[in-house]
């Protein structure tokens, strides 16, 4: 054959007779295989007449199992030249190697796609955390916006009591410049009774003596009230008149000054005194100077109860009862030093 010859062959398959069904084990089936060959113009064949068809006979066996039917099916092996096989198995290595880095990234996008997957996790758990701190939050700039309000309700209130504190101040500013110079004139009054109390004006002489007219002097000053039972007074109203009086209700300091304020208590009704200066306080005995009974013997009770005042008995030294009866009372108060 030439160098530039082509052939053409035409196989055909022919069918077997006999069903596949049928074959037993080890029998040998044939089936007839035509070629078909046919020659160019240009392609001479010996003893071939142009277009002339020749068909060789190949036969082919089959070799069936017991249970195995018969295909018909043929295996065509190609020659292949050493250049493309070559090829092939590069292009297999660079396939395999495009393969291997294919799957190594599969596998990193996996890795990634879990890495993903756990900070989605991570971060819808912080997303909760942080929309419950929101809501908290929230709700305190509600409730810190209602105070807002309600400070600046009272911020505006007392502004306009600092306005009313203002223009008393200023009314209380312009009353006292105006009571200076009579205040200045009571007290020249005030001096000038002191004096006419104290050092009275005998045959145009002053005479002046260390208590006031009405006043006895034991040590101290003394002024027993002798009212009418009808202008009598409970222990506070009592104490009101001795402070206008510029004293206070009396106090003793010691043996000596209870004796003088028991012996001026001389009224004989033994159920009735003189108010003095001690009453209950906080469960205690007190004197109005700020200090405790200590000699419990001075007066008959000694279980003090709230609510209850000290009366001088002549006969009796001093007596607990309700501070709102009424009684006499004695004023007592700081001699003038001469």
């Amino acid at each position: 054959m030439a160098e530039d010859e082509v052939n053409y062959a035409s196989v055909v398959f022919k069918p077997n007779q006999q069903q596949r069904s049928e074959v037993k084990r080890e029998e040998t089936v044939y089936d007839e295989v035509k070629v078909q060959n046919k020659a160019t113009e240009q392609t001479p064949v010996t003893n071939v007449k142009k277009e002339e068809t020749v068909y060789d006979e190949v036969k082919v066996q089959n070799k069936a199992t017991e249970q195995t039917p018969v295909t018909n099916d043929v295996t065509l092996i190609y020659e292949i030249d050493e250049t493309e096989l070559n090829q092939l198995k590069e292009n297999q290595t660079t396939l395999n190697a495009v393969n291997h880095n294919l799957t190594k990234l599969n596998n990193q996008l996996s890795s990634d796609n879990e890495d993903l997957k756990r900070n989605q996790t991570k971060l819808t758990l912080q997303m909760n955390n942080l929309t419950q701190v929101f809501n908290v939050l929230d709700k305190e700039v509600t409730n810190l916006t209602k105070e807002n309000q309600k400070l600046k309700g009272k911020n505006e209130e007392l502004k306009t009591q600092n306005k009313d504190l203002e223009a008393e101040k200023k009314n209380l500013t312009e009353q006292t410049q105006q009571m200076t110079t009579p205040w200045d004139e009571l007290n020249v009054s005030r001096a000038q009774w002191s004096i006419d109390a104290y050092c009275p004006r005998e045959n145009n002489n002053r005479k002046c003596n260390a208590c006031q007219k009405g006043w006895e002097l034991n040590s101290s000053c003394y002024a027993t009230n002798n009212a009418d039972q009808g202008e009598w007074k409970t222990w506070e109203e009592a104490r009101k008149d001795c402070r206008g009086k510029i004293s206070d209700l009396a106090v003793a300091i010691n043996e000596e000054e209870m004796k003088i304020i028991r012996e001026k208590s001389w009224q004989n009704n033994e159920n009735k005194g003189y108010w003095i200066g001690l009453r209950v306080e906080d469960g205690k005995w007190k004197w109005l100077d700020g200090r405790n009974l200590t000699n419990n013997s001075w007066i008959d009770q000694s279980s003090p109860s709230d609510g209850h005042c000290a009366i001088s008995l002549q006969n009796q030294g001093f007596k607990s009862v309700s501070c709102d009866e009424k009684n006499q009372w004695i004023c007592k108060k700081k001699a003038l030093s001469v």
